[in-house]
């Protein structure tokens, strides 16, 4: 016998007034029951999932271009495309002149006018009105659509108006076809566009392939989607495109950040699993004799608890064959560097290699020098590795790397280029992780083909629990909030106005007095130029352009320096070796410095500009002050109205980095908060929404801890569509099994 549920398509409308099933607190639109005597005579359709990939076809060139942009190739595609929010369409009364607008009307005339010169365009004028007024629509080129709408048809109209009761149609659709042929205000689906496609045209494509949604594929089984009550994909994505009532968008963007959440903590746990299993890393459980000298005699100060319980740890999962992936989260100031190097220690003890790769070559050059002076006396082989390493020098660090008799290598991405090998690579600290792509970190974790190394992460970017789950499900974490003893928390004051201007320069200029040194920080390097290399906007401050005019103002009479990323390296480190070794008083400065400074005597910090720069950052760059014993202070300069700014309020309120990651998830989202995605289909979240979805976040990580337990594999018949799903969506990265 068919199955009850299979006698008709999910899309088709309820064959009776009110029939719905309810999902959860949303209605959704289902079929009604066919008793059975109907079930033979209903037309039945199995989905065919081939349907969503047909490519789809452009109503022009230039649309097939934007298309291509949006990556919007097959029909499947399309259907995925979501709409960015709902707006209502414009009223005809409401219409300016030359205004680009979306009307819902009805016809109520409609002609053709005959061509009578060659070359001349055919026109169809329509009479077309909504409950606001009546104005005159004009299509070109298309004499068919007198045929195709008659008087009475509903369409949904995009042009211009021409403010003489007028409107040159460039795109059309109907009404009934997008839910939008009842009378009334309408709510219109906006998509995201592309040049050569307007939002209107992705809507209509999207109308043209209605049909496809009854072929898309449900992922989840059968029992867990009514255990969540959540509808069927198809209900959803038709609710997206489609909706009906006006809280059905939002329960079915419910349903599709689930799949999203569930599929990505799948990808964490098979990854988590699948490295559970992982053995051949070197054991390194030897007598710490290396490191025990290290920690008593050779580190300048002692260790907070923190310190000692994250050792501790590592040093049980550095002891084993099973490879380490640690994910390392410090407070700024908290020492993390501390901890990396006791790990690489280890390495070096066993007579083994060790690795430290940064995204930016300052920053290396920066852990470079904090290495060398941690480990005081110890004799370590040590080198930094970098694309500015000079030829022959890169030659001998290379073959060194290669034969072992270099121990300990810090560099940038130049460490995993193809010439590079290591004799035996037992632990790889990769710093500011987030900053590289999937297989970029990859690359240094290889290590040898038959001994993958141990891997810590680290960031110095505290990392909320919610966020940490949905990027970085699959590691574990070791979190340092305590700062060294003896190390204040930094002031921060609010700078706006010319007044508060001048009394922070006062400060500064006090600081300087007493021996101590500061940083000026500006969003630029060139008054001529953005960040992306564009004109500048009024009122930005520069570094280049600051340096001279502090020299004549303000700090005349103290030694300046300047430090930016548009220097060449050994500008660079004259610079910073000028600033470290207190010759100069002040560096004028960009964010170049936000991670890896560490200038004890550096006490007071004047961020200009500071509503440019998002929490995170400013909380890293005002981390570079108070570093040796003196109470640091962190200027925010602003326009004024500065100090009434959430953000920079928030930086004023909270000293903790933990506390101020919860605030920036909540005011700049998920995407926005470390600045840079992360390649890979876990690291991005399309629909999903954080912190908004946190509740619906753990459900999906329970959800998918109870499919890896019982079936880590996805083998099991009821989990082929949900398999199958994950790896259409990690194509861009491997996942286990």
């Amino acid at each position: 016998m068919i199955p009850r549920e299979m006698a008709a398509p999910a899309l088709q409308p309820p064959a009776q007034p009110g029939t719905h099933a309810s999902v959860g607190s949303v209605a959704f639109a289902s079929t009604r029951v066919l008793e059975p005597d109907e079930m033979l005579a209903a037309r039945l359709r199995w989905p065919d999932p081939s349907r969503l990939s047909e490519p789809l076809k452009a109503p022009s060139k230039r649309a097939a271009a934007g298309l291509a942009t949006l990556q919007l190739q097959t029909v499947g595609d399309l259907l995925e495309h979501l709409p960015a929010d709902s707006r209502a369409a414009s009223t005809v009364a409401g219409l300016g002149p030359g205004e680009q607008a979306t009307v819902s009307v009805e016809v109520r005339a409609i002609s053709a006018r005959p061509v009578r010169r060659r070359g001349m365009r055919p026109l169809v004028k329509a009479t077309v009105f909504d409950a606001t007024a009546t104005m005159r629509a004009t299509f070109f080129n298309q004499p068919w659509l007198v045929e195709r709408y008659p008087p009475g048809t509903r369409l949904l109209l995009h042009g211009k108006a021409d403010g003489r009761g007028g409107f040159r149609v460039s795109h059309h659709a109907l009404a009934a076809e997008i839910g939008t042929d009842a009378e009334g205000p309408h709510e219109v689906a906006h998509y995201p566009a592309s040049e050569g496609i307007t939002s209107t045209q992705i809507l209509a494509l999207v109308a043209e392939s209605r049909g496809a949604l009854a072929d898309v594929v449900e992922p989840l089984p059968g029992l867990l989607r009514s255990g969540q009550r959540l509808p069927t994909r198809t209900d959803a994505l038709t609710a997206m495109h489609f909706p009906r009532e006006a809280d059905e968008r939002a329960h079915a963007r419910e349903r599709l950040a689930f799949d999203e959440l569930l599929l990505a903590q799948l990808v964490f746990l098979r990854r988590r699993a699948a490295r559970e299993e992982l053995r051949g890393a070197p054991v390194l459980d030897g007598p710490a004799e290396l490191t025990a000298r290290w920690l008593e005699r050779e580190l300048p100060f002692e260790p907070t608890a923190d310190q000692r319980a994250a050792i501790a740890l590592l040093g049980d999962e550095l002891a084993t064959e099973r490879p380490m992936e640690r994910l390392l989260m410090g407070e700024v100031g908290s020492g993390k560097t501390v901890v990396a190097l006791y790990a690489m220690l280890r390495a070096v003890e066993h007579g083994r290699q060790a690795a430290l790769m940064a995204p930016t070559e300052t920053l290396a050059e920066q852990h470079f020098a904090t290495i060398q002076r941690l480990l005081g006396s110890e004799p370590v082989a040590l080198a930094l590795l970098t694309g500015s390493t000079p030829a022959t020098r890169r030659a001998d660090v290379l073959g060194k790397l290669a034969s072992g008799e270099l121990s300990l290598v810090v560099g940038t991405h130049a460490l995993i280029e193809p010439d590079v090998s290591f004799a035996d690579l037992a632990v790889a600290v990769v710093d500011e992780q987030h900053r590289f792509g999937v297989r970029q970190r990859a690359a240094l974790q290889q290590g040898t083909p038959e001994r993958p190394p141990h891997t810590l992460h680290m960031t110095a970017t505290p990392i909320p629990r919610t966020l940490a789950l949905a990027r970085y499900g699959d590691l574990d974490t070791i979190a340092l909030r305590e700062r060294p003893e003896g190390r204040p928390p930094v002031e921060t004051v609010l700078v706006s106005g010319q007044a508060a201007r001048e009394d922070a320069y006062a400060r500064l200029r006090e600081e300087l007095e007493r021996g101590r040194q500061a940083f000026v920080v500006c969003p630029l390097i060139d008054e001529a130029q953005d960040g992306e290399g564009g004109p500048s906007e009024p009122g930005v401050r520069a570094a280049t352009a600051e340096l001279e005019r502090l020299r004549g103002g303000e700090l005349a009479g103290f030694a300046l320096e300047l430090l930016h990323g548009g220097m060449r390296a050994r500008e660079k480190q004259r610079a910073m070796a000028a600033f470290a070794a207190g010759d100069a008083q002040v560096l004028v400065a960009t964010t170049v410095i936000e991670v890896g400074i560490d200038v004890p005597g550096a006490t007071v910090m004047l961020i200009e500009n500071a509503e440019r720069f998002g929490i995170s950052q400013l909380h890293q760059l005002r981390g570079r002050v108070g570093r040796g014993g003196h109470r640091g202070v962190c200027f925010l300069a602003g326009p004024d109205g500065a100090a009434r700014s959430a953000r920079l309020r928030a930086l004023a309120d909270n000293d903790g980095g933990f506390a101020l990651a919860e605030v920036d998830l909540r005011l700049r989202k998920e995407g926005e908060l470390l600045g840079t995605r992360q390649s890979g289909a876990a690291g991005e979240l399309r629909v999903a929404r954080l912190p908004d979805d946190e509740e619906l976040l753990a459900r999906a990580r329970t959800c998918a801890e109870a499919i890896i337990s019982v079936d880590p594999a996805l083998r099991a018949p009821e989990h082929a569509l949900l398999s199958d799903a994950l790896h259409a969506g990690a194509a861009s990265e491997p996942i286990p099994g």
